[in-house]
């Protein structure tokens, strides 16, 4: 039997209809790589799906957990700006680096490991491919998803098990033991917690990545967000996560960037547990729906220049377009109760590590060198060719790279 696949609007799925399409469509290889949905983003809409959100956010993601974890994230992004600091003056890959710095983070706060600065690169290059190679994987066409009689002849789903025994196998040793210390508890199970740190660190990496891009690309909107930071911050100061509030200019940048390059552009796809009528249109029980982001985020009768980057368009007003999804021309995070649990920690990080780079550095690219804009369309969306970028110091005193 063939599988029906569509995109509707957004609010009739996301708000007026959450309860129904609350549910996950997961193809094969998407099982194989989360352990038959065992998985925060990926399991079914039932108990243990709400156990694990809420321990989740609760122990992760509630305010007081985010503040008692602030320095193990400060620890991070001074690494991230020392790292910069000892290779000034030479290309590297911007894209590497936010993913490492990312991976850091989450590791620490859920288990209190980090990639140690001598293994790092390697454990964060090495780790970073077999996440592409999954998420990749998750996002093509599996002939065994459409016609289940020929599910036995399945080879993605294999390549996703071995490539998630080898993510597995390329974690530091520390969250090996963190990890078999916690498997009494099963929402606490590897299956289960695995998710936050491939997702949650290849997303917010890519939206560095494409923030970084598109200002090299505008140099205007570059010096404009250096502007604020030496006035918020001045350049005889480090960053602190306090000052990003009174950074308006670079979270409309980040507003933008998000727009421009939602980092899952189709989201995660949802399954209505009842035939459902969306926009005059009849969906039947256990379709694949995709909500299309960079439709939405680039309709011409609601945004102005909508291929344009423009982060002025959010300074007028920076709540109408909030990351809550209460908006239903601007979903970067989704909405309703599969809205992205890890949010109020990706939004901290974009705008800290994006914060702390621009204001402690001016950035180039290497001489000859053109940002390429192209991308793969898959389940993230991804630049195809690396950011290599060149750094020099622009603060006033050496001390402060640490």
């Amino acid at each position: 039997m063939r599988r029906d696949q569509l995109t509707v609007p957004s609010k009739e799925v996301v708000r007026d209809q959450d309860s129904i399409f609350g549910n996950r469509d997961s193809n094969i290889a998407t099982l194989a790589a989360t352990y038959d949905g065992n998985d925060i983003g990926f399991s079914p809409l039932n108990s243990q799906w709400r156990a694990m959100r809420q321990i989740f956010v609760r122990e992760v993601l509630s305010n007081n957990s985010l503040q008692a974890s602030s320095d193990l994230r400060k620890d991070e992004v001074r690494k991230a700006v020392r790292d910069v600091f000892n290779n000034v003056g030479k290309p590297f890959d911007f894209g590497e680096l936010s993913f490492r710095t990312e991976l850091n983070v989450i590791m620490n706060m859920m288990w209190g490991g980090v990639v140690e600065e001598e293994e790092g690169q390697r454990v964060g290059e090495e780790f970073r491919e077999v996440v592409i190679k999954i998420v990749n994987l998750m996002g093509k066409p599996n002939v065994a998803d459409y016609l289940p009689a020929l599910a036995w002849l399945d080879i993605q789903g294999k390549d996703v098990g071995r490539n998630q025994e080898r993510r597995k196998e390329g974690l530091p040793s520390s969250h090996v033991r963190a990890t078999r210390e916690r498997r009494s508890r099963d929402v606490n199970q590897p299956e289960a917690n695995q998710g936050p740190i491939g997702a949650g660190t290849d997303t917010t990496a890519t939206t560095i990545e494409w923030a970084m891009a598109e200002l090299l690309n505008n140099p205007k909107a570059m010096e404009n967000i250096q502007n604020e930071l030496s006035k918020v911050v001045g350049l005889n100061n480090e960053v602190e996560e306090f000052h990003i509030p009174k950074l308006k200019y670079l979270e409309a940048v980040v507003k933008e960037t998000m727009r421009l390059h939602p980092a899952i552009p189709l989201l995660l796809p949802r399954s209505p547990t009842q035939t459902s009528t969306v926009g005059g249109y009849t969906v039947p029980k256990k379709s694949m729906v995709f909500i299309n982001l960079p439709w939405i985020q680039k309709d011409p009768s609601i945004w102005d220049s909508p291929l344009e980057f423009k982060p002025e368009r959010f300074l007028h007003d920076t709540k109408k377009c909030p990351f809550n999804g209460n908006n239903f021309n601007y979903l970067p995070f989704g909405s309703g109760r599969r809205i992205c649990a890890g949010m109020p920690l990706a939004e901290k990080m974009v705008m800290y590590l994006l914060a702390s780079l621009l204001h402690s550095f001016e950035w180039k690219l290497p001489d000859g060198k053109t940002v390429d804009m192209s991308y793969t369309f898959a389940s993230v969306l991804r630049k195809i060719t690396p950011l290599l970028v060149i750094a020099t110091p622009r603060l006033s005193e050496p001390n402060l790279y640490g």
